[in-house]
């Protein structure tokens, strides 16, 4: 993971997801590098749009398109190096 990807990050986004979709699971519970989608945490379409809300509210972070977003979304581990990375832009 890069530098500026902590952990303080990656707990926040864990926190985003499970309260966003309101997902009954313990954030912390959720693994990382496994898929956000199919078979890892299940997500779907509809999860998605509602993620890329989220991320632009809770980090002032745009997903500019659905490539963008099909990387940036796969686990919490690459949503945690994309918001990281665009938060080092500025």
């Amino acid at each position: 993971m890069p530098a500026a990807v902590t952990l303080e990050l990656t707990d926040r986004i864990r926190r985003l997801i499970v309260d966003r979709l309101k997902l009954e699971v313990d954030p912390a519970t959720i693994d990382p590098v496994a898929p956000l989608f199919g078979e890892g945490l299940g997500l779907d379409s509809i999860d998605a749009l509602e993620l890329v809300l989220g991320v632009e509210q809770e980090f002032g972070v745009k997903i500019e398109d659905q490539e963008v977003g099909s990387q940036a979304l796969a686990s919490v581990e690459a949503l945690s190096v994309f918001v990281a990375g665009k938060l080092a832009q500025r």
